[in-house]
């Protein structure tokens, strides 16, 4: 009879001795160079010929020249009149009637925090507690979320992991669609902290009631525990040798002198004046106003405290019965007119997944009065100043990352964005996904050209 222990763990010849003969043959395979990665050829000089350069900052560049030396833009430039010498690059690529454009920012989203939402337990955007700035997002990335080549077939190319719930969320990281690890994906840790600002009115939706408005009873109450919270961490943050570390405190530091982000997170006009006169009393030095709805009402305000914003989801209803029905469509070309600094996130139901979205929102945009440029840098440009990684990505000018994306055709226009060429600091990434895989099989089956 065969006992079951016997069954599981035969005698392996193999592993006499201490040390696997399978681990040595993988050390004298590394030292041959057969199996490893870098024996292969690598190209790392590469140039970028003859593509529509859309830069990100309004400017365009016909018959452009895009030059990639390892991890960052070489040269960014006009073909015209430049004599190539092929014999100077690793490869160059005709890209004749292409267009190349910097690699979308995908910003306040929980994309790579979570597999099914559904699940408690998947879920990393969110923690226990009201008050929580020391959560971090950036050890909660993760690199092999399923959601995240599908986002990446449609150009975009960085997101900010942002966590959510609570008064205070925590802190959010840039990070790169692309790495083995959080350690390889992230550009920005901690750029800054999450702040749900109260609501001075609530809203209430029920299938008996409908929508139902009415003032929040318990606003004063949040108000006065905020600035509580507020009041010690500054106070906290003035002191060099804290006889006891407060680890929630510690995490405001970058708050208070200037070197992280405050996300203040609210919509109504009457919200927004509130948090500018919060962000007044205690002086935080980089504010930023993420959602904004209602922030068109009053853009004078928010350019003359030098606020930005993060605009919600362009594809949306309007708040208000009184409101136009293009009022969500039209905000980004109005916060464009008063040259408030703004760019487009997706936050909302199902905002991981729609994430490939973001372009065609900033394309609808464009049919509300933006032109296809200042669209596109509300999903480039602008979100890189915003986060404080405009010298790194954002647009294609020289010395910045070799962060871009290749289209057939308009990336803002669904009919047309089809990204056949992507780089992520200067590496050539994957287009494939599990819905790019099953289109190729039913359509080879099918015989479909």
């Amino acid at each position: 009879m065969i006992k079951f222990k016997d069954r599981i763990n035969p005698p392996n010849p193999l592993l006499q001795g201490g040390i696997s003969v399978y681990f040595k043959i993988a050390i004298l395979l590394s030292i041959l160079g057969f199996g490893n990665a870098n024996a292969q050829k690598t190209y790392t000089h590469i140039a970028l010929i003859n593509a529509t350069a859309h830069i990100g900052n309004g400017k365009i560049i016909e018959n452009s020249i895009v030059v990639i030396n390892k991890n960052k833009l070489e040269m960014v430039n006009s073909i015209t009149g430049i004599r190539l010498n092929p014999s100077a690059y690793d490869t160059v690529i005709d890209l004749s009637g292409k267009h190349i454009y910097p690699g979308l920012i995908n910003t306040n989203n929980i994309l790579g925090l979570h597999d099914a939402e559904a699940v408690r337990a998947t879920r990393d955007f969110s923690e226990v507690g009201n008050i929580n700035p020391h959560i971090r997002t950036l050890i909660a990335y993760n690199t092999d979320n399923i959601i995240t080549p599908t986002v990446k077939t449609n150009g975009i190319l960085y997101t900010q992991a942002t966590p959510r719930d609570g008064l205070i969320s925590g802190s959010s990281s840039i990070m790169a669609l692309e790495g083995w690890n959080w350690e390889d994906a992230v550009l920005k840790a901690d750029d800054g902290i999450h702040l749900s600002f109260p609501k001075a009115i609530t809203r209430k939706f029920t299938e008996e009631e409908g929508l139902s408005v009415a003032s929040n009873k318990n606003y004063n109450t949040e108000i006065n525990y905020l600035n509580k919270f507020f009041d010690d961490a500054q106070a906290y943050c003035l002191t060099t040798n804290a006889a006891e570390k407060n680890i929630r405190f510690e995490a405001m530091r970058g708050v208070f002198n200037g070197t992280a982000n405050l996300y203040l997170h609210a919509e109504k006009a009457k919200d927004i004046m509130s948090v500018i006169n919060f962000v007044k009393k205690y002086n935080i030095k980089k504010p930023v106003i993420v959602g904004g709805k209602e922030s068109y009402k009053i853009t004078a305000a928010l350019k003359k405290n030098n606020i930005p914003v993060m605009l919600n989801r362009v594809n949306d209803l309007p708040d208000n019965a009184d409101d136009g029905v293009d009022m969500v469509f039209s905000t980004p070309s109005l916060l464009q007119k008063d040259s408030v600094l703004f760019c487009l996130q997706l936050e909302g139901d199902m905002e991981a997944a729609q994430s490939r979205n973001l372009p065609f929102n900033a394309g609808m945009a464009v049919a509300y009065g933006l032109t296809k440029e200042e669209a596109l840098a509300s999903i480039t440009s602008n979100a890189a100043k915003i986060l404080g990684v405009e010298k790194e990505i954002g647009t294609l000018e020289e010395g910045k990352l070799a962060s871009l994306v290749v289209s057939d055709g308009d990336i803002l226009d669904m009919k047309t964005n089809n990204i056949i060429l992507a780089y992520i600091a200067g590496k050539n990434i994957g287009l494939t996904n599990k819905q790019t895989e099953l289109y190729l099989k039913y359509k080879t089956k099918y015989g479909i050209k």
